[in-house]
């Protein structure tokens, strides 16, 4: 993960996700979706937000809607861990949904990690990110929506 400290964006560099899929009936389907779950996860984490003004979305549209682009999406490896379920189809059972719950947690453990501040509020876009360092006394005290970490 890599942040810029001029303008607090963050970027992820690599994603390593190891999910038990089963019996992998068709592996490389099985890592693609993986794929597509951690680059949902990432876009969720980073980008996607819905803005409000006195109940008019301000964003309704992909054009305004920040979305992760092909530009942005990290190289995931995926790890398939083979456990054949008993009552899976030849022992397989999902493999793309799981992948989208831990990469927010990860991304802003990472991001918690590196700057010493927890942020409670997704997705961690620049201006909170960069309003945690500009700002890092609020942070101390637990305002808004970040704090140190002991």
């Amino acid at each position: 993960m890599e942040i810029d400290l001029e303008t607090g964006a963050v970027r992820v560099l690599r994603y390593v996700a190891a999910h038990n899929v089963g019996k992998a009936i068709n592996p490389t389907l099985c890592a693609a979706q993986i794929e597509g779950s951690v680059a949902s996860g990432v876009s969720m984490t980073l980008f996607e937000e819905m803005r409000w003004d006195n109940g008019q979305l301000l964003n309704p549209n992909l054009v305004d809607y920040r979305l992760l682009s092909i530009c942005e999406a990290p190289p995931v490896e995926a790890i398939l861990i083979e456990v054949p379920h008993r009552e899976g189809p030849f022992g397989a059972i999902g493999a793309g949904e799981p992948a989208i719950v831990p990469t927010s947690a990860a991304i802003g453990n990472a991001v918690s990690r590196a700057l010493n501040v927890r942020l409670f509020s997704l997705p961690l876009t620049p201006d909170k990110v960069l309003t945690v360092l500009l700002h890092p006394e609020e942070a101390k005290q637990g305002l808004g929506s970040a704090r140190t970490l002991a």
